[in-house]
């Protein structure tokens, strides 16, 4: 359900807004979303895990927190995240 620590690093590589960056809301809505993706696939699976599905819903909202955040703060980058990220909003 979690994601390796490779997966983690390859995902702030490629999100990362400069060299050393692991706080931006870019890099912070990447892995979010990687987590997201898995802890739906584990749901396929795993009908019932209502205790993690109440950790997937507190990640949705934390995304969902940045990802209005960086829209306030900057529309263009919001644009291109959503869209490399593939998300529907």
């Amino acid at each position: 359900m979690s994601i390796t620590a490779e997966r983690k690093q390859a995902l702030i590589s490629e999100y990362a807004t400069k060299p050393g960056d692991t706080g931006s809301p870019e890099v912070q809505v990447a892995v979010l979303t990687e987590r997201i993706v898995n802890l739906t696939e584990h749901f396929k699976d795993h009908k019932k895990d209502n205790h993690s599905r109440r950790g997937l819903l507190k990640l949705v909202s934390t995304r969902r927190s940045l990802l209005d955040y960086l829209k306030g703060v900057d529309e263009g980058r919001y644009q291109t995240l959503i869209e490399k990220l593939g998300l529907r909003r």
